[in-house]
């Protein structure tokens, strides 16, 4: 009897989400309370567990498609395992067979513009397969470093980037240049449809554009004392608490001392009304597979720098897996986003409503500056503070920039609170 995979709870006010992928197909062994499906709802991946034990059945939706909350999207057929894979007839009827050599044992692969044969098209995303049709891998020779082993984009740039640095054989014979023709025929398209979760970025990005007086203000950090302190302590942090000790952290102790001197950069508008917070609950933009998500620091005002590394590094972990919960990315009173992971020397971020407020954090460089007279050389890093124009004046937002440059060119500030 075929047991019916429903798609579970979502959330408050959820009821609706998008199949990602499926993580089972069918005939596969699966084991009750083991995710066979991914959701991708308007903040984050759900995955969906098995109900029992037993062996992969039917898809009922494919990835793509709109699933509302208590539907059945497949089921799982009782058994142990996979059913045996039927037995190929020899081509003659007069001839008996005869023992297969290693080469006729390997299936042929045909040419074609798919993914390679060997790997299951529907345990790839669509942005895998793209880097494995533009770097020309085999995914059968890709140690997945993503969850449950599967192939990340990450895997396929490290296996090409691999693959071109190998020396080539020196009995190889030197490759004949394409014709133009053919290099021309190369050129390909895809259609991806959007994530659920990209479309709502889309959405809320816009919305902020359309509603909000949006301005950016821009400073400048010495990076010299956080720098020498990280140096000095980092490895006695790291065996005290258990985590690495970032720049993050110094940020977010800044950012919290700063908002409680100007309180209009942790409010936000609400109807004709201003709401102000005293708390900080600081949400911090981590990159996904998906797209840019922020998970919620609550309290951070409250928490050491220690906490607040280690509750970054497991935002960070969680959300490359896909397991945030969607409580962790509701609320926050100001964001932190740190662009300068990437190489962004410069930008201007896009507040998170309804807040008013993003901070943005950016590449640490060498510069000339000048101190005491001299021209000499430090880390510096650009510092952007967006904010809703409605609610806080260029003042208040100097002031703010001011203050958390302050903290983190003498972080004995942090201590004392000044």
């Amino acid at each position: 009897m075929a047991t019916e995979i429903l798609v579970p709870t979502l959330g408050e006010s959820i009821t609706e989400a998008t199949l990602g992928e499926w993580l089972k197909q069918p005939g596969d062994r699966v084991e009750a309370d083991e995710p066979v499906a991914s959701l991708e709802t308007d903040k984050v991946s759900v995955e969906v567990p098995a109900p029992a034990a037993g062996v992969m059945g039917t898809h009922a939706v494919q990835p793509g498609d709109t699933v509302n909350v208590g539907a059945m999207i497949g089921t799982i057929d009782a058994g142990d395992g996979p059913a045996p894979a039927p037995k190929a007839e020899p081509s003659t009827a007069d001839e008996a067979p005869a023992p297969a050599t290693a080469a006729q044992q390997a299936p042929a692969q045909p040419q074609t513009d798919e993914a390679p044969a060997n790997v299951e098209a529907a345990a790839l995303s669509p942005s895998v397969r793209r880097a494995i049709l533009e770097h020309g891998v085999d995914p059968a020779t890709i140690k997945g470093s993503g969850k449950d082993g599967r192939i990340t984009k990450d895997d396929v740039v490290a296996a090409a980037s691999a693959k071109s640095s190998a020396p080539a054989p020196a009995d190889a014979p030197a490759a004949s240049p394409a014709p133009a023709a053919a290099q021309g025929s190369e050129r390909r398209e895809e259609r991806v449809r959007m994530t659920r979760l990209r479309q709502t970025i889309a959405k809320r990005l816009k919305d902020a554009q359309d509603t909000a007086a949006l301005l950016t203000t821009f400073n400048d950090v010495d990076m010299t004392a956080v720098i020498e302190a990280r140096t000095k302590y980092k490895d006695l942090f790291e065996k005290k608490h258990g985590v690495r000790l970032g720049f993050m952290g110094f940020f977010v102790k800044a950012a919290t001392m700063a908002l409680k001197d100007i309180p209009a950069v942790n409010a936000q508008i609400d109807g004709d009304e201003i709401v102000y917070h005293d708390y900080a609950d600081i949400s911090v933009a981590v990159s996904a597979p998906q797209g840019l998500v922020v998970p919620v620091i609550r309290n951070a005002d409250k928490l050491s720098v220690a906490e607040v590394e280690k509750t970054i590094g497991d935002f960070g972990k969680r959300a490359k897996d896909g397991t945030l919960k969607m409580d962790e990315m509701k609320g926050g009173t100001f964001t932190i986003s740190n662009g300068g992971v990437f190489g962004s020397l410069m930008s201007t971020p896009i507040i998170n409503p309804p807040q008013s407020a993003v901070l943005g954090l950016h590449r640490i460089e060498d510069r000339p500056v000048v101190r005491d007279g001299q021209v000499v050389v430090r880390p510096m890093m650009y510092l952007a503070l967006s904010y809703d124009h409605r609610l806080i004046d260029g003042r208040e937002a100097v002031t703010f920039l001011v203050a958390l440059k302050n903290a983190i060119e003498d972080p004995t500030r942090l201590l004392i609170d000044l």
